[in-house]
């Protein structure tokens, strides 16, 4: 434990060997959120009106950046927003379509965007959709009638209505989510774990009846902090074990009272979070003697300042909600929480940074104006670029620091990737923001190696952000006298950093 008044400067030693694993990731890790909250739809990805606007009215500024960001899945339409929805509103010619009180967020929903729209845009960015049914104020037969709305080909009533509203070839969703945060008091139609249990069985019974190969989603507990949480888990999977497919798992941090070193320290409760989860899973898999084994879809996490909310939104239109703006300090949690995901790649095969545009999310726009990256963008960009291929299994020490919420910590959070070709990327942070880490890593597991890249996300300014006025403050930068002899690397991380280091066979 290090000695605040005997400061150490931070070292880190891993040892990696393409021999050892701990899975394969799934694309689908690199997904996100698109919720009819705030202005993530109107004047974030849809505005017809704006300069860059295509026929669909989509930004196709956005787009590029969207593109760039790497994202893989998107989950739709919310959040608590999709248990109030009624998904007729939004399908069909769009002048008929009613203007609806949105009570999750107290907003106006237009419906100006909908199913078609959304499916159009997925296409667009080649990004899978992933949907949210409302089993809040709706439930079982809603389900049924929206898959066959989007996944018939046609021949009954709601596929000829697809057609008719001008979608000929069927959807064909193959991800949804079974109701969201339903144990939640403030969710639209709360249910006992018992409750949503039975609903979740019947409703994933139905839906198997038309496809049978469809991947479900169960909600789990709205947090960890929920007084219900495992329990929730336990009762409402021993209903529905054997139809569903995946476990939600929903977290947000943000830095509390200047606990600068808890909050880097994030991660650790994310661990803890996935690994109770998966006990908690696995031990329901073997009282009602499953051979199924459920995955994690961590389809709602990021920074979030929920004490930053600000005023009633008074039912207008697309108002600014929790438009936070991320400094360099909350990047570096980011990639953090990123590594942590990758580290459970074996259970965690689904995930969504919430979410995508404006709302607490990597990009940000103006109405009429331009949309620029936040600090975040960056290393969920890198992980969804360079972390595609197999997690390796670390083994290596640290120096440490400690934490009012979670004890000692390590000063290095890392993991790595090998590619299909070979090569391998590291990811790490430094969590301590004064000092460089001095991390040297074996890799004669990879032979004779090479250094392709060290690139580094990190300000003297831990609170430096990218804002409409400076909208490139905040950018990764090359780091030179990273080096590997002999099958040794050698690098310096600079104080409270997000890194990507990559190498190669030579």
């Amino acid at each position: 434990m290090q000695d605040s008044a005997t400061p150490v400067q931070p070292t880190a030693s891993l040892t990696l060997d393409p021999a050892f694993s701990v899975g394969e990731v799934n694309p689908r890790l690199f997904g996100s959120f698109v919720e009819h909250m705030g202005r993530c739809v109107y004047t974030g990805i849809y505005e017809p009106d704006h300069p860059t606007a295509d026929a669909d009215g989509l930004r196709t500024d956005v787009l590029a950046l969207i593109r760039e960001l790497g994202v893989t899945m998107v989950r739709y339409p919310g959040g608590n927003f999709v248990s109030g929805y009624n998904w007729e509103d939004g399908v069909g010619p769009v002048e008929e379509r009613p203007r609806r009180l949105e009570l999750a967020w107290k907003s106006t929903e237009t419906n100006q965007f909908g199913l078609s729209e959304f499916m159009n845009f997925t296409r667009r960015t080649g990004i899978e959709p992933m949907m949210a049914l409302n089993l809040g104020t709706r439930g079982v037969d809603d389900a049924r009638r929206l898959l066959e709305y989007t996944n018939h080909p046609g021949g009954t009533e709601l596929s000829d209505l697809r057609r008719r509203h001008g979608d000929e070839e069927p959807f064909d969703i193959r991800l949804w989510c079974l109701g969201n945060e339903l144990d939640g008091p403030w969710q639209m139609g709360r249910k006992t774990a018992e409750e949503y249990g039975r609903l979740a069985n019947e409703t994933a019974n139905v839906m198997r009846l038309i496809d049978p190969d469809l991947r479900l989603v169960a909600c789990g507990s709205s947090s960890s902090a929920m007084p219900t949480f495992a329990s929730w888990e336990a009762t409402m999977l021993e209903h529905c074990y054997d139809r569903v497919d995946y476990v939600s798992c929903h977290a947000y941090y943000h830095e509390q009272n200047g606990d600068v070193g808890s909050f880097l320290a994030s991660a650790v409760d994310m661990e803890h979070f996935i690994d109770s989860v998966v006990a908690t899973a696995d031990h329901v898999r073997a009282k009602v003697r499953s051979s199924k084994r459920l995955e994690i879809s961590f389809d709602e996490w990021n920074v979030w300042y929920q004490s930053r909310e600000g005023e009633d939104p008074g039912w207008r239109v697309a108002p600014r909600v929790i438009e936070d703006v991320y400094s360099v300090t909350d990047a570096v949690v980011v990639g953090s929480l990123l590594i942590t995901l990758l580290r459970h790649c074996d259970r965690v095969t689904a995930a969504c940074l919430a979410q995508l545009v404006n709302v607490i999310a990597p990009i940000m726009t103006e109405p009429g104006g331009p949309a620029w990256r936040q600090t975040s963008f960056f290393p969920f960009a890198d992980a969804a670029r360079h972390g595609r291929g197999r997690v390796l299994r670390l083994a290596g020490t640290s120096t440490t620091y400690e934490t009012a919420k979670f004890g000692e910590v390590d000063h290095l959070h890392a993991t790595a990737v090998e590619a299909e070709d070979g090569s391998v990327t590291v990811f790490a942070v430094n969590r301590d923001t004064e000092n460089p880490l001095r991390l040297t890593a074996d890799l004669r597991g990879l032979g004779q190696a090479r250094v392709l890249e060290h690139r580094v996300l990190a300000d003297a300014d831990r609170h430096a952000t990218n804002t409409l006025e400076h909208q490139d403050r905040v950018t990764p930068r090359q780091v030179s006298g990273t080096s590997c002899q002999d099958g040794t690397l050698t690098a310096e991380l600079p104080p409270l950093s997000w890194n990507v280091i990559r190498v190669a066979a030579s």
